[in-house]
């Protein structure tokens, strides 16, 4: 007999962002130049703008 071994791919929707880029947004919300709802807001447009 054969063994069929089943593929548990799944695909990721979580999207990785650099580490400059989370340091840039930590670094924005820290000055006041954020908040975290503006932060939250400008990542999700930017992802949305790239699909």
């Amino acid at each position: 007999m054969e063994n069929h071994q089943v593929s548990r791919y799944v695909k990721r929707t979580q999207k990785d962002y650099s580490m400059s880029f989370k340091l840039q947004i930590v670094q924005e919300i820290e000055h006041g130049q954020l908040s975290t709802t503006e932060a939250t807001n400008n990542i999700v447009f930017n992802v949305e703008r790239l699909l």
